[in-house]
């Protein structure tokens, strides 16, 4: 009986077990939806390759210290200039060949070159970027025709629905991985800034991928992948598609992306100011400390003493987050705030206004405690200190030349208007400050 039930089982295998080679024959096995999406979006990722030229202090490779190297560099001569690589990933978004990708891929580069699927190469120009966003544009430089996908949406995205991420991590080209949406409004730090509104993936993303598009199961392309969390293992980040859209247009048609103002300011809410304002201990939000006349925010009827609880719908705990929440934002936009006020909740919209001329000014002197006039190209001159100030308390005084604020180079004005909004939230703020043929460090508590 074991002879015969083996004879037959072996029988049984081999009437169920296809002929060699069926499946790898077979279409409806081998060509996914995957495959669909690749072969129809892959033609318009593009490898980007940027230079740069690095200017060496002659004691970094000594001290490998930021701060020691920081010091030295400003006492002694640099050593000879040496120009760096860097790899990343792109997307061709229209018939006019402008590329999406991560403004952290093409910093301060001084050339940059694609190449498409097909081994074309072309070069590029920089159309415009927007660091809160982590975004940049780029023009191919050809009359040549080249594929593009359209920027899809990202607004009615599921979490668990399968994605695909195409890019070129450490440099190989055109790699395809799959996964999930993770998660969707996710916040991450990296460097010296919070991002907000991101998601998340367990697409793997690595350092190369930055740029690339993440495609939904139909080859939607509903976000732009970023490897800026470093240390990451399996989980992956991408800027949806929604917020690129915006952006863009901006970048396309103005080169920037203006930074908006609603006519509020807003402050922490510590403990002895949400006892004040009788703020439940399950309401977390900033605190409106103005709002200024004529401004959006008067015509949607906020008050001072109001608590901004979520920007978009998205949480706020602090004022910092506040206006990081408003890099989301372009003129133009419907903004809706949720307000604590007296015990109930409740919702304001308002349309976002362009900075006005005198805010940078009165922004200056009230964060930093400084009035300055340009100088010259990046360099501005301060001409008065208030008294009490941050800036008195360090020491500055009329006379001095303020050259960068927090890692920023004060190139023109308009460098210093972003600088100088990018202040609002802030505990404290690094100024390069000239006095003399010295050059100084100096951080300034901002009150």
């Amino acid at each position: 009986m074991r002879v015969f039930a083996a004879a037959a089982l072996g029988l049984t295998s081999g009437l169920l077990a296809p002929a060699p080679g069926a499946w790898a024959a077979d279409p409806f096995l081998r060509h996914t939806a995957t495959v669909d999406v690749v072969q129809k979006v892959g033609p318009t990722v593009v490898n980007i390759t940027t230079e740069r030229v690095v200017e060496q202090s002659p004691f970094q490779p000594f001290f490998g210290i930021p701060e020691a190297d920081r010091f030295f560099s400003d006492m002694f001569e640099r050593g000879a200039p040496r120009t760096v690589q860097s790899l990343g990933s792109g997307v061709i978004i229209d018939a006019k060949r402008h590329v999406l990708t991560n403004e952290h891929v093409i910093s301060r580069a001084t050339r940059i070159r694609v190449q498409l699927a097909d081994s074309r190469q072309f070069e590029a120009t920089l159309v415009g970027a927007d660091p809160n966003n982590d975004l940049a544009v780029l023009r191919i430089e050809t009359q040549e025709s080249l594929p593009w996908v359209a920027p899809g949406t990202s607004g009615d995205l599921l979490v668990g629905e399968p994605v695909i991420a195409i890019g070129n991590p450490f440099g190989l080209s055109n790699t395809v991985t799959t996964g999930v949406i993770s998660a969707k409004d996710r916040s991450l730090r990296a460097e010296n800034r919070v991002f907000h509104g991101f998601l998340q993936t367990d697409a793997s993303i690595n350092p190369g991928n930055s740029g690339g598009p993440l495609l939904n199961a139909e080859g939607g392309l509903i976000g732009i992948n970023s490897a800026i969390y470093g240390g990451a293992q399996g989980i992956g980040f991408a800027i949806p598609i929604d917020v690129a859209k915006r952006i863009v247009s901006n970048l396309i048609e103005h080169g920037v992306v203006a930074p908006v103002w609603l006519g509020l300011e807003v402050q922490d809410l510590d403990p002895r100011l949400q006892e004040l304002f009788r703020v439940p201990d399950n309401v977390s939000g900033t605190l409106v400390s103005g709002v200024r006349a004529g401004g959006p925010a008067e015509a949607a009827s906020v008050r001072r003493g109001d608590i901004v609880a979520r920007v978009e719908k998205q949480p706020v705990h602090d004022a910092r987050e506040f206006y990081e929440l408003l890099d989301h934002v372009t003129v133009g936009d419907e903004v809706e705030i949720e307000l604590f006020r007296e015990g109930a909740v409740r919702s304001v919209k308002m349309k976002a206004a362009p900075v006005p001329e005198n805010a940078v000014a009165e922004l200056t002197e009230q964060l930093l405690g400084l009035q300055l006039v340009s100088r010259g190209p990046g360099v501005f001159g301060v001409t008065r200190v208030r008294r009490g100030s941050g800036a008195a308390q360090i020491g500055i005084q009329p006379g001095d030349l303020v050259l960068g604020i927090n890692g920023k180079p004060l190139a023109d004005a308009n460098a210093l208007r972003s600088a100088v909004l990018d202040l609002r939230g802030r505990q404290q703020a690094l100024l390069v400050v000239q006095r003399g043929p010295g050059r100084y460090h100096v951080t300034i508590p901002l009150v």
